[in-house]
């Protein structure tokens, strides 16, 4: 996998220096390449096809007309992750963003004894691996439609993406533990919304 987005990086550095040269047709090869996946980031954000491919658009010319702003030390994947997240986000501000319906972003994370959790990792599956049918896949989007903006992010980013706790750090502007502790309770609202939608028979 890190040998894979390695050879992807080394491709997308290349296609940015034959953009940054003046050949146009370098940066169409990036579109062809991340058109599918920031498509997806921008809807199940949004949760509007009109709206995610008006967000896409934008970030594609964001994208081309700040190539030279772009830095190879980070991931160009990760530097094009943030400019839709960021569009996207703006577009939810326009809209007026939907509040978290399932969870809040100030809400404890508490233990059965009443502890908190702290910056901890979920053991549990992952929004992905749930996804056994496409009546389940269907209510496990839903479910994230549902998460408040932040929490949604970082499942998008690390469930239906892939990324890195690293990579969504760099993308969303926070700590690697912030990272951590917003995926598991997103993991969590994703888990009792599902509760909800189809009764806890134990598949969970």
């Amino acid at each position: 996998m890190k040998e894979e987005k390695e050879k992807q990086n080394d491709e997308d550095l290349r296609a940015v220096k034959q953009c940054l040269e003046g050949d146009i047709e370098a940066f169409e090869s990036i579109v062809s390449r991340y058109q599918k996946p920031m498509l997806n980031v921008a809807f199940r954000m949004l949760d509007s096809y009109d709206d995610a491919c008006d967000v896409l658009q934008e970030a594609f010319i964001a994208a081309y007309k700040g190539l030279r702003k772009y830095r190879s030390e980070a991931r160009f994947s990760t530097w094009l992750h943030a400019i839709v997240m960021n569009r996207a986000r703006n577009r939810l501000k326009q809209k007026g963003s939907r509040g978290g319906r399932e969870l809040r972003i100030d809400a404890p994370i508490t233990k059965e004894d009443g502890s908190i959790y702290i910056d901890v990792a979920s053991k549990d599956r992952s929004a992905l691996e749930i996804l056994e049918s496409d009546d389940i896949r269907e209510r496990v989007h839903k479910c994230i439609a549902g998460l408040e903006e932040d929490f949604r992010a970082v499942i998008i980013l690390r469930d239906l993406q892939g990324l890195s706790y690293d990579e969504i750090a760099e993308t969303l502007g926070i700590p690697s533990g912030t990272v951590r502790s917003r995926l598991f309770r997103a993991r969590e609202g994703v888990k009792d919304c599902l509760v909800k939608l189809m009764g806890d028979h134990g598949e969970l």
